[in-house]
């Protein structure tokens, strides 16, 4: 088996070798943690590993910008590629330990492995941005995947889906790891699991923010300075809004006319959408329930675009 190392951290490139790895895991009886991520590695994603770190014997992290979930239009010939950094950061991330934790645990980088495949590893028959160029196998999970993000970006989930569960196959993980920040892919890669039967579970982990409320993003990276201020539309309107639920406030119109109000105050910030939307179903909703709501949107500043959401007295 061909390994190459950065400090601690294992760099594998080929799903051989990944396999090769996890049998010797699996041989071994240890659980293993599993982090998708495109790279440009930032606090968001060592959280993430630090919770699968807390919960598995083992962790594999991801890095794979993933052509099948951008369009034509879309950012992917400069999304930001930062492997040796990655490798850089991780091996200077030590992990977390509560009281009583194995003393040894403290010398164990974040990620035991860092898997890195090159596109024709994953899409064996090629892969393009151009749905219509497509060939080869592709996953779908209807009734989720087309509503909020899916109606500006219509292909997405269907390459969010497609590559997370090659993943799921190559990695063959017990847990796998995703923020909140992307709560309807969180919603969607839960259907996918439960409807392909597949052994493991879905852990969504809390977004992370900066000091000032944002959430950390790869996509950050594109902000200057002068449009951090307003970057932070977007969670100012959803608190707004989530301050006028905790009021006691239900109805649709109210809620979205707060954090429309926002908006209103700052013209540098492009409203795409703002969706209120059933936590399981993802259908709109007129009036929060008692199974709570998500509260989400997505907005550009200058010619960067960014997410965000609040649960409403419900949890992923």
């Amino acid at each position: 088996m061909t390994i190459s190392t950065v400090q601690s951290p294992v760099l594998i490139h080929t799903i051989r070798d990944l396999r090769a790895w996890r049998a010797t895991a699996t041989r071994e009886g240890q659980a293993v943690g599993f982090v998708p991520t495109m790279g440009a590695l930032h606090d968001g994603h060592l959280h993430l590993l630090r919770t699968a770190r807390k919960q598995c014997d083992r962790v594999v992290l991801s890095i794979f910008v993933n052509p099948a979930q951008f369009a034509p239009h879309e950012d992917l010939a400069t999304y930001p590629r930062t492997l040796d950094a990655d490798l850089a950061l991780l091996a200077r991330s030590a992990p977390t330990h509560g009281p009583g934790a194995d003393p040894m645990a403290a010398f164990r980088p974040l990620a035991d492995v860092v898997f890195a495949p090159n596109p024709a590893e994953m899409y064996p028959a090629g892969i393009s941005t151009d749905v219509r160029e497509q060939r080869g196998t592709f996953v779908e999970v209807l009734g989720v995947s087309h509503q909020m993000e899916g109606v500006t970006r219509p292909h997405f989930f269907r390459g969010v889906a497609t590559i997370v569960l090659k993943l799921f196959n190559a990695v063959q993980p017990d847990r796998a790891y995703f923020g909140q920040k992307d709560v309807q892919q969180c919603v969607v890669l839960r259907n996918m699991v439960r409807d392909l039967l597949l052994p493991l579970t879905v852990v969504t982990v809390p977004t992370v923010r900066s000091a000032t409320g944002l959430a950390l993003s790869s996509r950050n990276r594109y902000l200057t300075p002068d449009q951090m201020e307003p970057a932070l539309t977007l969670r100012r309107a959803l608190v707004a809004a989530s301050e006028r639920y905790e009021a006691g406030e239900r109805r649709r119109t109210h809620l979205l006319k707060a954090a429309h109000a926002v908006f209103a105050t700052e013209p540098r910030a492009q409203l795409e959408y703002i969706s209120l939307a059933h936590p399981v179903t993802l259908a709109e909703l007129d009036v929060v329930g008692q199974d709570g709501a998500i509260l989400s949107g997505a907005f550009r500043v200058g010619t960067t675009r960014l997410i965000d959401n609040i649960l409403l007295g419900c949890a992923l």
